[in-house]
């Protein structure tokens, strides 16, 4: 299921990035096996009590004005309000209600989104409770007194966030059909390619960087089988971003990535493999989407006997910590190759849909162990007990162990690669759970 997303929106200085900060804790630092990919996030993944989603930050908004970096900043909230599932509107109790807040609100009403309102700085409940009152003249609901910087009330906030999520996921669960996210910076050929597919021009294709600014689902039949292509909006280096709004597409790219089940990097050949595609290809890697990487306008490039390997050495390189994403070749212009990619989705798919038995594992994990010894420390040893696969997409198993300070990151991926050895795994991650479980004397 999609994590739903949660937009911060509000004018100014009223504590936005602080209630951000709050909420996002210390999922907000750089995954650690993810390099490079969160250094700048304006998103981040909440866990609250049993419920997930995802946050955006967005600039504070200020209505009527034609300085082009507080418009700009505008359009980076509208971006954020058009992609999320519900607003938190954050307002300031030491203001008051201001003439932006108003305009704010009416922003809000007209995008028939659920909107939550949060009177923030209040850090004294029985001193601001009046003031507090003032915030329904902006009409759109009960005002929620939090303080962000202080944690105070943001448990009640919260519940009702969830409360307006509603249950909205059941018809898309009931779909199973492969959702396929078509992901890159600008001008790679994504939207090219999805055409190719697709045999007609279903999406504006140009030569300009960022023409696709909104996601757009493209279902396609093969062979009596459907996919579903979510075509989403390029990212480009941030040195490069000339209209602050690019950097705010990264919104939709995520938003994308959490609703598919494969994601498609496409990479420019003529450029090769950027430290962006890494960062891009680390928002699907880090929630355990399928993954191919496709190089297009293979056509554009002068070669050798060793052009392709050559290539593919360079991008196993940069993307080290996806050993296990697919690769292809291919021009969307001549379409070349680009059949290909029908059945490697199948293939991916098949394998992030595997599940394995209980016994099989365990026959694994003992001959894995037989032939690497696990670490010890100061003379006490790891155990490791028994696996098993509690779900798939990604294929995810809890393997029991004695103690989770013993077991080494290179032992437990020493496991997972015994693990691929056995059942291959192709173009998804796999997921190792630790569950401690204490020693019988």
């Amino acid at each position: 299921m999609a994590k739903k997303m949660v937009a911060i929106v509000g004018r100014p200085n009223v504590g936005k990035s602080t209630l951000f900060n709050t909420l996002a804790g210390e999922r907000v630092a750089i995954v650690q096996d993810t390099p490079g990919v969160t250094r700048d996030r304006i998103y981040a993944d909440v866990d609250w009590l049993t419920h997930k989603f995802t946050i955006v930050d967005t600039g504070g908004i200020e209505t009527d004005t034609e300085d082009i970096i507080k418009k700009s900043m505008r359009e980076q909230a509208e971006i954020a309000i058009e992609t999320s599932d519900v607003i938190i509107f954050v307002t300031d109790v030491k203001s008051g209600v201001t003439a932006t807040d108003m305009q704010v609100a009416d922003m809000l009403r007209r995008s028939k989104k659920p909107v939550i309102l949060c009177v923030n700085k209040v850090d004294n409940f029985e001193k601001y409770e009046s003031y507090v009152y003032e915030f329904y003249n902006l009409g759109i609901g009960d005002p929620y007194p939090i303080s962000a910087a202080s944690k105070l009330g943001l448990g009640d906030m919260l519940e009702k966030v969830i409360e307006e999520f509603g249950d909205s996921d059941e018809e898309e669960e009931e779909d199973d059909t492969p959702r396929i996210a078509v992901i890159g910076k600008p001008n790679t050929g994504k939207s090219s390619i999805i055409n190719k597919l697709l045999g007609t021009d279903r999406l504006i294709v140009s030569d300009i960087a960022g023409t696709t600014r909104d996601a757009i689902d493209t279902r396609i039949k093969r062979n009596g089988k459907e996919y579903v292509f979510i075509d989403t909006a390029g990212l480009r280096r941030k040195s490069k971003i000339k209209d602050e709004i690019e950097r705010y597409s990264i919104i939709r790219t995520v938003a994308a990535v959490e609703r598919c089940d494969i994601a498609v990097l496409v990479i420019n050949a003529e450029e090769g493999i950027t430290d962006q595609d890494t960062k891009i290809a680390g928002i699907a890697h880090e929630r355990g989407k399928g993954m191919i990487i496709v190089v297009n306008k293979w056509d554009l490039v002068e070669k050798d006997t060793n052009t392709m390997n050559r290539v593919k050495k360079e991008i196993r390189q940069k993307l080290a910590y996806m050993p296990y994403a697919e690769m292809l070749f291919v021009s969307a212009l001549t379409g070349q190759r680009l059949v290909k990619l029908y059945d490697t989705i199948d293939l991916v798919e098949q394998y992030s849909c595997m599940r394995v038995q209980t016994g099989v594992l365990n026959e694994i994990l003992t001959d894995a162990v037989a032939e690497n010894e696990p670490p010890s420390d100061k003379g006490k040893r790891l155990r490791l007990y028994y696996i098993t696969q509690v779900s798939v997409k990604p294929p995810t198993f809890v393997l029991f162990i004695n103690s989770k300070e013993l077991a080494h990151f290179s032992y437990i991926r020493y496991i997972e690669n015994k693990l691929r050895e056995a059942f291959l795994f192709k173009g998804t991650p796999i997921k190792i759970i630790l569950r401690e479980r204490k020693e019988s004397r």
